[in-house]
């Protein structure tokens, strides 16, 4: 039966609200933001009576992140379980599928053994946080009674889990390239210390400087000398507990044949982790009661201590300790302690710096490209992305979208930069462009909204993209270009066309109401879309790029599109060239062609 009018409307309205929750995990900056907007306003929106937000953490566990709803003592029983617990969560975080229970009947029959999952008649939906790299988590949304889900909300609840993947993965990809960039930079200002001065004390008492308080509560650097160690420099964050640290060298030198610390380091090379250091460690190492004392002033909680190594032979000692602060070092803190010691930072230059930094932009470039394109019908579809081969990430991206009435939206993008602010401002262009195609496909209106979107919110990337809508059902294909190469159209015969130019500005620039064109797609035409690094070359003109596209498109007429979308951009793209190649195909089937999917 179809539902009525009120339900009709009922629907709307969720599906305005479900829309709404969208655009907000695209502007969400942490994890807590995210999980806020999940489980509270996803609630709201669909009338769900609970909603929770379950993670999948590294040690095969799944954690609470958030709960809206449900009983006193819910997020204490769920708080933390084994993955392979036998939960609708875990289920759908190892599936990696929706799962939707509909009655109390269904719901104990398939938990019978959970506990609190007896809470009458109602129906249960998991939603699954996929990634490329697989599960991240699940959102669970309970609704009182027998809840029947039209197909429209569940695809919208589909892109509310995928948004909230992205969203989670663009925070953390950000966080880590935050982290590693504060890292480099501290590498990079203690190298150009440890090569500004001839005085090599005086510098590696800059440098012990330079590790407090970002890196270390105190820091010491001791070198060999005529058979003992010798502290050359300390930094403290309390100046006056320097003399400590320098009394407790020189009272108490570290023992040539211990099994660990300073010597041990210096013997094997291999650097010595302490997570924790207890009052009982500090006791046992005491060769007295003042030693004891001292230990116990310097409030030692965690420790570092790093072979220095120069040309292959070991000159010392560098340790960190983190004390008052009360900070766990762990292993990518050893790396970094690691790096520094060695004073490789030395010959750290611009390009691996930005390797460094373009290897968190590329993961999360990575992460957001679809894994594999959609079934369509009427259409076959293939993609091919190939980075520049440089160390620096572009922001190229691009979707294949199967609209619920048969039609196909394909966008090509490109964020003008490189690294993790141009390929998370691609990550956020490509959720917003998925977020407005859910609400109204249409391209004219997709790009306005996205411009009134960039200037609502001060984005000042420079982003070109073109959208387009194919509709099998009319033979046509309505296409709005802000500032992009122009899409170019093989025809059933071997026609080419060169679609009109860009007929607007790049996206977020103040102008006109954006425009769209319709062209005809009948069986057999082949449209391609793609990014300016396929054509493009620094000698030549832009004619001379299109020219040998067009020479090239022969070779999308063969059965496999995307091996032929593969031949087309080696022969045309300039290997040489500092630029991604983003490119999409979409053929419409020919006489007795059946359905098809390239990836």
């Amino acid at each position: 039966m179809r539902p009525g009018t009120g339900d009709e409307s009922a629907l709307d309205a969720r599906l305005t609200g479900l829309a709404r929750v969208t655009a907000e995990l695209i502007e969400a900056r942490t994890s807590d933001a995210v999980t806020k907007v999940v489980v509270e306003h996803s609630a709201v929106a669909v009338g769900a009576t609970i909603a929770s937000l379950t993670l999948r953490a590294e040690d095969d566990e799944v954690r609470l992140a958030g709960l809206f709803g449900g009983l006193d003592g819910d997020a204490e029983v769920f708080a933390s379980y084994p993955l392979a617990t036998a939960t609708p969560a875990a289920d759908v975080i190892r599936s990696g599928r929706r799962m939707v229970l509909v009655g109390r009947e269904a719901i104990l029959e398939a938990y019978p053994t959970v506990p609190r999952m007896d809470r009458g008649e109602r129906s249960i939906l998991v939603l699954p946080l996929n990634t490329a790299d697989g599960t991240l988590g699940a959102v669970g949304l309970s609704f009182p009674g027998r809840r029947h889900f039209e197909n429209a909300e569940l695809n919208f609840l589909d892109i509310l889990a995928d948004s909230c993947a992205q969203a989670l993965l663009r925070i953390r990809a950000e966080g880590q390239a935050a982290e590693r960039q504060a890292q480099l930079s501290f590498l990079v200002e203690a190298s150009a210390e440890l090569a500004s001065s001839l005085d090599y004390e005086a510098t590696l008492a800059r440098v012990a400087q330079l590790a407090v308080p970002s890196r270390a509560d105190w820091c010491a650097i001791d070198l060999v000398k005529d058979n003992r160690l010798r502290r050359l420099a300390v930094a403290h964050v309390d100046p006056a507990k320097v003399e400590y640290a320098h009394e407790l060298a020189q009272r108490y030198p570290s023992d040539p044949d211990s099994g660990n610390g300073p010597w041990q380091v210096m013997r094997t090379g291999r650097s010595e982790l302490i997570p924790e250091i207890t009052d009982e460690m500090l006791v046992a190492a005491a060769r007295d009661d003042e030693h004891l004392r001292i230990a116990r002033e310097l409030a030692l909680h965690s420790a570092i201590t790093v072979p220095l190594i120069a040309r292959g032979r070991t000159l010392g000692v560098m340790t960190w300790v983190r004390a008052e602060s009360r900070v766990r070092y762990d292993q990518a803190d050893v790396e970094l302690a690691e790096e520094l010691a060695r004073r490789a930072a030395v010959s750290i230059d611009n390009s691996d710096l930005h390797s460094q930094t373009s290897a968190v932009a590329g993961r999360l470039q990575h992460a957001v490209l679809p894994r594999a394109l959609p079934a369509l019908v009427g259409c076959d579809a293939a993609a091919h992305y190939s980075p520049s081969g440089r160390t620096g990430v572009g922001g190229d991206f691009y979707d294949v979208l199967s609209l619920p009435d048969g039609r196909v939206a394909v966008f090509v993008g490109d964020v003008m930069g490189r690294g993790v602010e141009a390929a998370a401002s691609m990550a956020q262009m490509r959720a917003s462009v998925r977020a407005y195609v859910a609400v109204d496909p249409r391209p004219d209106v997709v790009l306005t909204k996205l411009d009134m979107m960039m200037a609502a919110y001060g984005e000042d990337q420079l982003v070109t993209l073109v959208y387009l809508v194919a509709d099998p059902s009319r033979n046509e294909i309505v296409v709005a270009n802000a500032g992009h190469p122009a899409p170019t159209l093989l025809r059933d015969g071997g026609v080419v066309e060169h679609l009109p130019c860009a007929d607007g500005a790049p996206l977020g620039i103040v102008g006109p109401r954006r425009r769209r064109s319709t062209f005809s797609f009948c069986p057999g035409d082949t449209i391609v879309v793609f990014t300016d690094g396929l054509i493009e070359r620094r000698t030549e003109d832009i004619d001379a790029g299109r020219t040998r596209l067009e020479e090239a498109l022969s070779g999308l007429r063969g059965d496999d599109l995307s091996s032929g979308l593969d031949g087309l951009v080696g022969r045309v793209r300039d290997d040489t060239q500092d630029d991604d190649v983003a490119a999409v195909a979409l053929r419409r089937h020919g006489g007795g062609l059946q359905p098809h999917l390239s990836s």
